[in-house]
């Protein structure tokens, strides 16, 4: 067996053992010392030569019942860099100094987890070193899964840029991936480093959510299997429901206790629930599922036939579930601080087609397109993020799948259910309250979509909710 670590900003340590073990649970290794058959140090900077090493010990412990190793210390002497050594010799004349390990997870051969650093992020730094980065706020980790496909292709560059948490904070993007994908999630890596990314300092790829998740304070959970031809919902709610769970359990045993998760894997409602059941460890409040980009259509739609700008559209909320049984409310949403009702005239059109273009976009656009959004999916997860890290403007309130146990809104608990959310830009939220008398009376004529039976509406006639009159 072989074992792979990056070892502070020098180089990298590979360990090769005489015999492989089989570690299946922290029992097997526990903090045992075990002596490498051979070991060699490779040089980050310059010619990928490798010294072999008198043999050194390493500490070694496994992580989550994984065949994942973590070196806990090592101090080991090496040659300074040679730009023109003899392959694979350690001068023995060559002045000496050590070089000093840190604890830092490491990847076996034997792994089926592989968990790595990539390029030139493996090196270390020191954000307060320079003077360019010292006004900078503490790194913060954010874990993608689903990292490979296309709506992330579009994410990562902006989270990079930083776009998404703002122009001075610096971030490690933890990418996971699969197996199948593990070539696809290098080649990201490939391109984020060649973007020359100021704001980039860390980038890490790996298939188990075990150690892709460790230390994460952001999780957007984007990957997840798409419904095939002739897949029955149940079967893809169980498929989708088995990759939620899991990564719920990695993200109680690794994340931070206080990450925010963004599930955007459909069905995303769903998927959200299953991931907080299993992750008892994180508020449950601290889940969201994936709403953005339905308030984001209804606005357009909204926007489109009143002739004006997106930017003039406010308190626009989706009621429900991400799905074509979603409510987009128009009786709330304002146009230039005005009700929509007084803006656009025609309400047969916002109580019949506005509901209906809304909830069918999706496929329309699959359709037209070939496939189902990606970048207007990136863009939604961004405004998602920035919602919830940014003040709600006075009056306004953004849509978010959260889960419902306390909502004022009268809706069955124990669900998640997108509803109308405001927050002080600490990455949490509250529930919109202004209008809870009149939102209690909206959720009743949509009893049917809380599971609370058939719905009934005793709203006035002209703020009937689309279908009802």
């Amino acid at each position: 067996m072989q074992v792979s670590c990056v070892g502070g900003i020098r180089g990298i340590l590979t360990c090769k053992f005489q015999r492989v073990w089989s570690f299946a649970s922290n029992k097997d290794v526990g903090g045992r010392e075990f002596e490498c058959a051979e070991a060699y140090y490779t040089p980050i900077y310059g010619l990928k030569v490798s010294y072999r090493l008198p043999v050194p010990k390493l500490t070694l412990h496994s992580s989550h019942s994984h065949l994942h190793l973590l070196l806990v210390s090592l101090i080991i002497s090496v040659v300074p860099f040679d730009p023109y050594p003899q392959p694979g010799i350690l001068p023995s004349h060559a002045l000496l100094h050590q070089i000093k390990f840190k604890p830092h997870i490491c990847t076996s051969s034997g792994s089926q987890g592989k968990s790595e650093c990539y390029g030139v992020f493996c090196l270390t730094y020191d954000l307060q070193a320079e003077e360019e980065t010292k006004s900078w706020k503490k790194l913060i980790s954010i874990a993608v899964s689903g990292a490979a496909g296309m709506i992330s292709n579009h994410l990562l560059f902006k989270i990079a840029s930083g776009e998404v948490f703002g122009p001075n904070q610096p971030v490690a993007l933890k990418l996971l991936g699969s197996e199948r994908s593990i070539q696809a999630l290098e080649g990201v890596a490939m391109e984020l480093e060649d973007s020359l990314f100021p704001l980039l300092r860390e980038v890490s790829i790996g298939i188990n959510p075990y150690e892709v998740f460790q230390d994460a304070e952001w999780a957007l959970l984007i990957g997840a299997k798409p419904r095939g031809p002739g897949m029955e919902r149940a079967d893809l709610l169980d498929i989708n429901g088995q990759i939620f769970a899991e990564q719920g359990k990695a993200l109680n045993a690794s994340a931070s206790p206080n990450v925010k998760v963004i599930v955007v894997g459909n069905p995303c409602n769903t998927n959200a629930l299953i991931c907080m059941k299993n992750a008892p460890n994180i508020p449950a409040k601290n889940f969201h599922a994936l709403t953005r980009l339905d308030e984001n259509r209804a606005k357009c739609q909204l926007a489109l036939k009143a002739g004006v700008f997106y930017d003039q559209v406010s308190n626009m909320t989706i009621w429900g579930n991400h799905s074509t049984t979603q409510v987009p409310d128009f009786l709330n949403a304002r146009i230039k601080g005005l009700p929509v009702k007084e803006v656009i005239k025609d309400h047969k059109w916002l109580e019949e087609e506005f509901t209906e273009k809304v909830q069918k976009r999706g496929g329309v656009l699959i359709k037209k397109w070939g496939r189902s959004s990606a970048a207007s999916t990136a863009v939604s997860i961004v405004d998602a993020i920035r919602s919830l890290i940014t003040p709600t403007p006075e009056g306004d309130w953004f849509s978010s799948g959260v889960y419902t146990n306390g909502n004022p809104y009268g809706i069955v608990e124990d669900i998640v259910f997108s509803m109308p959310c405001r927050s002080k830009g600490d990455g949490d939220y509250e529930l919109v309250k202004d209008s809870e008398a009149e939102l209690l009376a909206e959720k009743r004529c949509v009893a049917h979509l809380t599971g609370e039976g058939i719905g009934f509406c005793d709203l006035p006639e002209d703020t009937m909710l689309p279908g009802e009159m």
